[in-house]
């Protein structure tokens, strides 16, 4: 027997089960929402100090909810999104229970089963909006190698953490790039492992990235309209928000490494592919400069033409001449921060809604199990369905969906 009962509940208290909240209390539909730690959990505890939000302060809302701020075309550390998330929470002023981590979900007679320690509660629809970033993705390489301190990018702090010596950063997406940034301007020998990844500018013809996807509609783009690539851009909004150029990383002292493959008695082989997956983050975002530049020409638009965002520095030498492998007790890497992607941790679902692969299956949010309800990943129903503005969208389609279940 549970040991209560709800119309709906919601699991999960970061900004997408807030928004999930707000929009249940909007149509009237009794509903509890459970976060396993506090609101805002993972901002503030799976982030390191000197993040910067990647989103312009003027871009970043919730629905109804403005994020307060002095510089509209500035950026934001973390400190001041939790609180923003906390006066949204203020405002929304669900039914929340903070300490609660659901450990399994499962059918029950006419509904659900979520389960807990100390106590259960049944519910006849359930959204699960518990993000994209659950569980870190961590090679397994350098499992038995000692005295070498090891860290995910979601466990990163800041400089101070890490032991003397050269730190290896191995990934250079948007969290991979900014802590490889952060250590290089705080002095340390930093190495750099770069895969695959889809550059773009932070700012072009006078406009941000983040204007220029909601101007010409990229932003909206259907998940049945998305493209083969699973690649997230690799954008910063450290230090006023800047284009992330790896030669300008190289230049300032970083090295550039292909991927790392292997590892063997303290040496790493690396992959010789640093000149190809540079090569196509040039590409991508050549491409998005043509795509500004056609819809500007089209539109007739008084945009100025850039052109230092069409510059290229010069090739460096660990560009030029790539390392095959490194020795880290050779070149004093005492540390290595893993930044390497996250993958989703649904396995408390006693229910056959996931894939092979442990995704969710659904279409906009709406699984094929009736009732049971998904919010704030990416892609959900469009490209901004995981942004802070673009959540709102998504749980409005999912609240009617519920109110029309009643």
């Amino acid at each position: 027997m549970p040991d209560e009962t709800i119309d709906t509940l919601v699991i999960g208290g970061g900004q997408a089960g807030l928004t999930m909240s707000h929009r249940l209390k909007q149509r009237g539909i009794a509903h509890l929402v459970l976060e396993r730690g506090r609101i805002a959990e993972r901002w503030r505890s799976e982030r390191w100090d000197g993040l910067t939000f990647q989103f312009p302060n003027w871009s970043v809302r919730l629905p109804e909810f403005a994020f307060p701020h002095s510089d509209p075309d500035g950026f934001s550390g973390t400190a001041a999104i939790i609180a923003f998330i906390e006066d949204y929470a203020a405002f929304v002023a669900p039914s929340i229970r903070c300490g609660v981590a659901v450990t399994k979900l499962r059918r029950d007679a006419g509904g659900f089963l979520a389960e807990f320690a100390g106590g259960s509660i049944a519910a006849r629809n359930v959204v699960i909006a518990t993000g994209p970033y659950q569980r870190p993705l961590r090679p397994d390489l350098l499992r038995d190698h000692p005295g070498l301190f090891q860290v995910d990018a979601a466990g990163y702090r800041n400089p101070a953490q890490l032991p003397d010596g050269a730190v290896l950063v191995v990934g250079a997406g948007a969290s991979g790039a900014q802590i490889a940034e952060e250590l290089m301007r705080a002095g340390r020998d930093v190495f750099l492992s770069v895969g695959r990844h889809n550059r773009l500018p932070r700012r072009y013809r006078g406009r941000d990235l983040i204007w220029w996807l909601a101007e010409m509609g990229i932003d909206r783009t259907p998940v049945e309209q998305r493209g083969p690539s699973r690649l997230l851009p690799v954008i910063s909004g450290a230090h006023g928000g800047h284009t992330v150029d790896f030669r300008r990383f190289a230049a300032g002292g970083v090295t550039l490494l292909g991927r790392v493959t292997a590892a063997r008695d303290g040496v790493l082989e690396i992959a010789p592919d640093l000149a190809a997956n540079i090569a196509n983050g040039d590409a991508y975002y050549a491409t998005f400069l043509g795509i500004v530049d056609d819809f500007v020409a089209a539109r007739g638009l008084d945009h100025p033409e850039d052109p230092l965002a069409h510059l290229r520095l010069p090739d460096p030498p660990c560009l030029a001449a790539p390392l095959d492998a490194i020795d880290l007790r050779a070149a004093r890497i005492r540390s290595v921060i893993w930044a390497t992607g996250y993958s989703l941790d649904l396995n408390w679902i006693d229910i056959p809604v996931l894939d092979a692969d442990g995704a969710p299956r659904h279409r906009h949010g709406v699984s094929d199990v009736p009732g049971l309800y998904f919010l704030g990943l990416q892609w959900l129903s469009k490209m901004k369905s995981s942004f802070l503005s673009g959540v709102g969208d998504d749980a409005a389609v999912l609240a009617d969906h519920i109110a029309g279940r009643r």
